[in-house]
């Protein structure tokens, strides 16, 4: 089976990689925007790297030819002045789904965000939202998996949870008083790659979220003890954070927006977990920390 795999530079993207050269049925198409891009992905016989946009459907078609299933993991959470929701978030996954038609691929992945809804008052959750409306609407089966904070080797959640654990004093916003339910990203690897394997006919939602409820409080100090480390946490009231957010990124055309502030600090809250229909053992959060804490 080839694979095509946009967003292949970024950090789920190079994690997913690394788990697919160990598996020898499939090939991969790492869809990335630019020749630089490359030197940050991992070396392989089995990967093609390819030079890909988003201008249209039939020309990103034409750059993922061959492909028998597209993961598209493309997105933003942080605008810029040329980067946007409605660009990065929308439109791009307009002309994935177009591709994915035109190919007449056997399934389309399209990693989303717990918390998507097209109806949101917050951007970031209805661009994403839309970007599922548009996958769904797809000539073609689809899987929709909605992610929590994800934790594992290379990723932002990862490095920022160890950065916080290794102080003696910091402060989190709110206080950290948020819950969440932290995905290990070996565990989406695993359910993305049970998603490819299986023919769709239908397009599935699944919201996959990590086996533990916590706060980010408590997320930090059970980080710190696992180091050997005690840390004192101070609180950022979140609407100082957010009027500080506004001045700055309206000064910087960019950055971290109130918008990303709610998305930071909105409770992960799933009812059903979607670890037994993708046939997953999901790890045990102390697992994955000590994964991370070994990777840094």
């Amino acid at each position: 089976m080839k694979i095509a795999v946009t967003g292949a530079n970024s950090s789920v993207g190079r994690n997913f990689l690394l788990h697919l050269i160990n598996q020898t049925d499939f090939t991969v198409i790492a869809g990335i925007r630019s020749k630089s891009a490359a030197a940050s992905l991992p070396s392989s016989p089995r990967i093609e790297t390819r030079l890909i946009d988003y201008d249209s459907a039939a020309g990103l078609a034409e750059a993922l030819a061959g492909a028998d299933c597209i993961v598209h993991l493309a997105g933003i959470l942080i605008e810029s002045r040329n980067s946007t929701y409605a660009k990065a978030n929308v439109e791009a996954t307009a002309a994935v789904a177009g591709a994915a038609e035109l190919l007449h691929v056997k399934h389309l992945v399209f990693i989303s965000v717990v918390g998507a809804d097209a109806n949101s008052a917050n951007a970031y959750f209805r661009s994403k939202g839309e970007a599922e409306k548009l996958v769904a609407a797809a000539k073609c089966g689809s899987s929709i998996i909605r992610t929590p904070i994800l934790l594992g080797r290379g990723t932002a959640g990862g490095s920022s949870l160890i950065g916080a654990a290794s102080q003696s004093r910091t402060k989190i916003l709110g206080g950290g008083r948020y819950r969440m339910r932290p995905l290990d990203i070996d565990d989406l690897n695993l359910a993305i790659l049970h998603c490819c394997t299986k023919k769709a006919t239908v397009s599935a939602t699944y919201e996959l979220v990590g086996p533990e409820s916590i706060t980010y409080r408590e997320l930090v100090h059970k980080t710190a003890a696992l180091i050997g480390n005690t840390v004192e946490i101070g609180s950022i009231p979140i609407w100082l954070a957010k009027l500080g957010a506004a001045i700055n990124s309206r000064l910087k055309g960019g950055g971290i927006t109130p918008t990303v502030v709610d998305v930071i600090t909105t409770d992960e809250v799933v009812e059903d977990n979607a670890d037994v229909n993708l046939e997953l053992q999901l790890t045990p959060l102390e697992v994955t920390l000590q994964k991370i804490i070994g990777s840094e």
